[in-house]
């Protein structure tokens, strides 16, 4: 992709028309729930990074919650271990959430805290079983999931001192219960409740699609704008369905609990957590009261 050149007028006109944006979210927190394609893609993943050390930078406390499906697959398929899905969860047995507790709060958590410094931030690699962070339970369910985990209580303080430090918290969404056994949690879900809890400015989830769209084929019928009251009819008519739900039902928990403004926005456009957080316009579907 070719980037066109600015001189240094047109920058300082940007600059200038970033301000009020600047001036609106300093010091505040954002949660990204970072995933899907953006995930993988390389030249996205360097974007991704560089937006949140910009935001960083300019004072914004950014907590950034991942997933890391892709290579909790790759690892298991080297391991003669076989994925599989249950309405879009992944079933976890002992095996497989022990690859999951390798590759999430290893390799991909410590990844991603690496290409984040490279990029000038400052950050650090955590997940749910440090500092007591997320305690969960079995996830019940019509099909049993194995050690898929449903959040119990959410404990921020680790993410708090380490945002009081000036680092960008990376966190990797696992969970224990009062017996030790650990659990593989829906990061957009964990990534709300981690909104929730820290009064958070925005929650943002990145996905693979432009956002709720009233037909999931055609990228022009986006629905920009969404009150969570609509919620449940979007649900009886089909245009909410599938992985979306509970994506949605994120978003809606998230505001109902205190979190000012929640957005899914598509991770494959290059630099979208700017575009979002930066126009008027914004970009993907935003959920309001």
């Amino acid at each position: 992709m070719m980037i066109e050149k600015i001189n240094n007028a047109d920058k300082a006109a940007v600059l200038i028309q970033a301000l009020p944006y600047i001036q609106k979210y300093f010091g505040k927190v954002v949660v990204i729930k970072y995933g899907g394609n953006a995930m993988v893609d390389e030249l996205l993943k360097q974007a991704v990074m560089d937006d949140v050390v910009l935001l960083s930078l300019i004072g914004i406390k950014v907590v950034l919650v991942h997933g890391g499906g892709p290579e909790i697959t790759s690892a298991m398929n080297r391991m003669g271990l076989e994925s599989r899905f249950v309405n879009g969860l992944r079933y976890t047995d002992k095996e497989t959430v022990k690859v999951v507790q390798m590759v999430l709060a290893g390799k991909t958590n410590k990844d991603l805290v690496c290409k984040l410094q490279r990029s000038g931030g400052k950050a650090v690699g955590l997940c749910g079983l440090d500092g007591d962070m997320i305690r969960a339970e079995k996830l019940e369910s019509e099909d049993d999931l194995g050690y898929v985990g449903d959040i119990q209580r959410i404990n921020t303080e680790l993410i708090t001192n380490q945002l009081a430090a000036g680092f960008i918290p990376v966190v990797a969404t696992l969970g224990y219960d009062d017996w030790g056994n650990v659990y593989n949690i829906n990061a957009d879900t964990a990534a709300a409740q981690i909104a929730a809890e820290l009064k958070a400015e925005n929650l943002i989830l990145m996905t693979d699609i432009r956002g709720l769209l009233r037909d999931k084929d055609d990228d022009s019928t986006l629905i920009s704008s969404v009150n969570i009251s609509e919620v449940p009819s979007l649900v009886g008519q089909g245009v909410i369905s599938g992985g979306m739900i509970p994506k949605i039902d994120s978003c809606v928990e998230a505001m109902r609990r205190g979190v000012h403004k929640t957005v899914i926005i598509d991770g494959r456009i290059p630099h979208s957590i700017l575009i979002e957080m930066m126009t008027d316009e914004g970009i993907g579907t935003m959920f309001r009261i």
